[in-house]
């Protein structure tokens, strides 16, 4: 008696412990959570993607992109744009991200113009321009002494020296180089002090002793750095480039903050919702799961805080997703502890023998996600970045929480041994399930019994052929529903409280003279889309118009033809590769006919998420594709977790000895073992997509939607697809023995023949 009072109070210190550390960890999150960068859509701002060419049709090569980069980062700074992001993308584009920016149209236009490099006098005057130098021809050198110089190729050597030879005899004999010179703001006569450095537009400031009619060298105390970054500059300023706007986003500050809290109020119930699940299905090792989720929630936050990660709706809807799925490792863990349990082992031998035996599905289901994540990270774009960037750090830090942590907290309490007759208070295992062995009892709860899933197959393949049939005949009659980025052209979205019929805007649009080609109207947020590729000129007048007739706020997406062909071949890629890397990685890990299940079973998967999509003519999007790939990682963790106890059960069986019948046999066990797991899986990931489809922001809706139809689709199709074709195909070769390899000797067996040598 005294033992389990000792063994109570160790379980309440600790539990009390863990609950302060949790609380703490949820306050430490508001000043986090403040502190993230925040995308376009959770702050306003503006994008922009920019393909980047020469105006003379020569090649641009990555050392040009590069100097084009220098410059806009450059400009950036003076626009006074807090931590804004540039990317290069591909061999010639780049994608400008200035979130907060309230003035698009300005830092359009600051953006845009060729860097202009110019060759002044102290006082100001224009001497030379960059039509002096080959393009891009500046170069890191060393003066005379071997210190760090600039080297500048010159095209043409007459003018070069003609303006030299006339600078050397000036009392100040300077030839001052300046980037994108403003006669109203900039001088050398309050800048010099500051030629070089990032505060001014002054590059250089250069004496000129003699008349120059070849290359030149720029010398001054440079480090390698600063020279670097002056040739980058230079080359910027001489480039013959030109930047062609193929897309833009244009999100208003309020527009954003709205879409913010609705998403963080939906992922708030969302992760509520969870916890009361977890605690009502597994009692105390719930509270414990629940707890990990916890601090499962503030690392990532954490994490993505220090790696200066952007939060963008793709990333919560990421990180959201990820609770569910995390969630699944513990489930897996606690369905290992009951199996044990139901067999009358006790409970600190039922956790150490369910732990171990449950790592190996854990490991296999969280590395396929994790592959498929790495995928979208480096074929995505933008906010399909994004999400890849978040899945990653879920997935990684799914296995450092909820499975290390979870396990070492369930551990702690075992061991206060206070548990050990109290199994449904622990894990919700009645004591009356538990077989005694030592009376030699038998196991009272088996899943399922007797119950035979592969009785349905056919009803199920059926419900499958139907729906994607409907999909067909619905793509026949209507076609798809491409978003904007998949048949370009303009996204204009607006929120507002005032009254709006689609005859309104229709008349709106005239006006505006653009080309409608659809308009959705949902409670008080409107979805225009126009064929038009809206320039900055024609945004401004569209966000101006909607402002003041509706007093909306507005979000303005447009992509080109070029944007369009290249996300068309990314998604494809990009499923075929995760596709591909599946087939490979199930192939090593388990068998080729594990492989060949559970890959059909997701192109299943993928054949009746887009089916549904024709059917009910939703609109197909880069969030979609996202949708596609992430439905891949699930389907398959949910396949592989059967896979896992398939490849157990028949690890116990003399493979000589296998009949066709003990293999259909030992799936459906597997099944009817899994089952529950599943299904405990399926409702945790299903909660959170379920509140943001009612609650959540319309440009994560698409995902969610698509998520809600392969979660439904991949519980059915895990069984009577993958684990069928699984099945039938090891039935065919169970019992037969084996191909040996024919084994090659250098030694020679003598042949008998009757009557010569016999």
């Amino acid at each position: 008696m005294k033992k389990n009072k000792k063994g109570k109070g160790k379980v309440i210190r600790t539990t009390i412990i863990l609950l302060l550390v949790v609380v703490g960890m949820c306050l430490a999150c508001i000043p986090l959570f403040k502190d993230l960068k925040f995308g376009l859509d959770l702050q306003g701002g503006f994008e922009i993607l920019y393909q980047v060419d020469s105006i003379d049709g020569s090649k641009m090569t990555h050392d040009k992109v590069m100097a084009t980069y220098r410059t806009l980062s450059k400009r950036i700074d003076s626009l006074g744009v807090s931590e804004p992001e540039i990317i290069v993308e591909g061999n010639d584009k780049i994608r400008v991200k200035l979130a907060g920016v309230t003035d698009p149209e300005e830092a359009r236009k600051q953006l845009s113009t060729v860097a202009t490099l110019s060759f002044r006098d102290t006082d100001d005057n224009l001497l030379m321009t960059s039509d002096v130098l080959v393009a891009g021809g500046a170069k890191v050198s060393a003066d005379s002494s071997g210190n760090p110089a600039v080297l500048l190729s010159v095209k043409d050597k007459d003018e070069f020296y003609k303006v030299t030879n006339k600078v050397k005899d000036y009392d100040n004999n300077t030839i001052v180089i300046w980037l994108d010179y403003d006669e109203d703001a900039d001088s050398y006569a309050s800048e010099g002090a500051m030629c070089g450095t990032s505060e001014s537009n002054c590059l250089s400031a250069a004496t000129v002793s003699q008349g120059f009619a070849s290359d030149v060298i720029i010398q001054g105390n440079f480090t390698e750095e600063e020279v670097s970054n002056l040739v980058d500059l230079i080359n910027s300023g001489s480039l013959p480039s030109k930047l062609t706007e193929i897309s833009s986003q244009t999100v208003g500050a309020s527009f954003g903050d709205s879409t913010l809290q609705t998403t963080f109020v939906a992922g708030i119930i969302g992760v509520v919702l969870i916890i009361l699940f977890l605690i009502f299905i597994y009692h105390f090792a719930g509270v414990i799961s629940s707890i990990s989720m916890l601090i499962y929630t503030f690392l990532v936050f954490l994490t993505f805080w220090i790696v200066g990660g952007v939060l963008t709706l793709p990333g919560i809807a990421a990180l959201i997703l990820g609770i569910g799925m995390a969630v699944d490792s513990n489930v897996i863990t606690f369905a290992r502890i009951k199996d044990e349990l139901y067999k009358g082992k006790s409970l600190p031998m039922a956790f150490k023998e369910g732990t171990k035996s449950s790592f190996s599905a854990i490991l296999d289901s969280n590395l396929t996600t994790l592959l498929v994540a790495v995928i979208m990270f480096i074929f995505g774009e933008s906010s399909i970045k994004g999400f890849a960037t978040m899945l990653i750090i879920t997935v990684v830090i799914t296995m450092v929480t909820m499975v290390w942590l979870t396990r070492l907290l369930l551990k702690l309490f075992v061991k206060t041994n206070y548990f050990n007759d109290k199994t449904n208070l622990f894990i919700n295992v009645k004591s009356s399930d538990i077989p005694d062995v030592s009376k030699n009892e038998e196991v009272k709860v088996i899943p399922f019994k007797g119950f035979n899933f592969f009785k349905y197959t056919k009803p199920f393949i059926t419900l499958s052929v139907i729906i994607i049939f409907a999909g067909i005949i619905a793509l026949g009659v209507r076609g798809v529903n491409l978003g904007v980025e998949y048949q370009a052209g303009s996204d204009i979205s607006i929120a507002t409280s005032q009254d709006v019929t689609k005859k309104g805007l229709s008349q709106d649009l005239d006006k505006l003279k653009l080309d409608r080609q659809s308009i959705t109207i949902n409670d008080d947020e409107v979805t225009i889309r126009i064929s038009d590729v809206l320039d900055g000129d024609k945004v401004e007048e569209v966000t101006n118009y909607f402002e003041d007739k509706y007093d909306a706020k507005t979000s303005i997406g447009v992509i080109s033809n070029v944007v369009k062909q290249e996300l068309v071949k990314n998604a494809i890629l990009s499923v075929i590769i995760a596709l591909i890397g599946i087939i490979l990685y199930i192939s090593v890990r388990f068998k080729f006919s594990y492989a060949v299940g559970g890959v059909v079973s997701l192109f299943h998967d993928v054949l009746i998420v887009c089916a549904l999509f024709a059917v009910f003519h939703l609109e197909v999007s880069s969030m979609f594709i996202v949708a596609i790939l992430t439905i891949i990682g699930y389907s398959i963790n949910d396949t592989i977790v059967t896979f896992d106890r398939i490849r157990e059960e028949l690890s116990k069986v003399d493979s000589k000895k296998l009949k066709k019948a003990d293999v259909w046999d030992i799936s459906n066990r597997a099944v009817c073992e899994t089952f529950v797991r599943s299904l405990h899986t399926f409702i945790t990931t299903l909660i959170p997509i379920v509140i943001l489809i009612f609650m959540g922001s319309r440009e994560i809706l698409t995902f969610n939607l698509a998520m809600l139809f392969g979660l439904i689709v991949g519980v059915y199709s895990s069984i009577y697809i993958a684990t069928v074709i699984f099945a039938t195909i090891e039935a065919k070769s169970a019992g037969k023995p084996k191909k040996r390899k024919p084994v090659y000797t250098d030694e020679y067996e003598e042949k008998l023949v009757k009557g010569i040598n016999c």
